[in-house]
């Protein structure tokens, strides 16, 4: 019974710990380029999260598959072949059922593979631990990187062209914030949400 409560709680730890005080973005700052670029759509915001997730999911479960196996000197080449191998059938799958979206994203998906992100946790956690838990890793990892993601998106999308998912929200006399679906923009919301979950998390940078 003891082993079943420890197994549970460093799950839960993982899992709390991915979305919250080791938040990518939020606390290790990653993946801003892609935050700032995909998200002035909610749609957009989704489909990216969702991809980056599986694309962390899949590729850590591998890396800790046989992370006994791979030579020191190439770990990181090797990282990069399964990380691109996901990244190819996540970009296949959007451009098969959701073309839309796979045209707005662009070139984006294909940047997964260079997510910091990503190889981030094949490095740090993947390459040390059991299968079971790189799996939680990555799903804790995406999913803290989807959320800021998404919240960013919401008002992005709602100020810049009055919508949310498509869906006007707005009333006629809505005067559309053109800089919110511009860099500027994003950059500003991104800092406000930064800066509020630090402090709602109390992460703190010490000199």
């Amino acid at each position: 019974m003891k082993w079943i409560r420890v197994k549970y709680t460093k799950w839960y730890n993982i899992l709390k710990d991915g979305i919250s005080k080791n938040n990518p973005i939020v606390v290790a700052v990653l993946g801003i380029c892609s935050a700032l670029a995909v998200t002035n759509r909610v749609e957009n915001a989704i489909a990216m999260g969702l991809g980056v997730t599986f694309v962390v999911m899949a590729s850590s479960m591998m890396v800790s598959l046989i992370r006994n196996f791979i030579p020191a000197k190439v770990r990181m080449v090797t990282y990069m072949v399964i990380i691109s191998t996901f990244v190819i059938l996540f970009q296949m799958f959007l451009e098969a059922y959701f073309p839309s979206i796979a045209k707005a994203l662009g070139a984006y998906v294909g940047l997964i593979i260079t997510n910091c992100i990503v190889m981030g946790r094949s490095e740090a956690f993947a390459a040390k631990n059991p299968v079971r838990y790189s799996i939680i890793d990555g799903f804790a990892s995406g999913m803290g990187y989807m959320l800021v993601l998404v919240l960013v998106a919401s008002v992005r999308e709602v100020l810049a062209f009055g919508t949310f998912l498509n869906m006007n929200v707005t009333p006629d006399t809505w005067v559309n914030w053109t800089v919110m679906a511009m860099a500027p923009g994003g950059f500003f919301v991104l800092g406000l949400f930064i800066w509020g979950i630090r402090e709602l998390i109390k992460h703190y940078e010490t000199a």
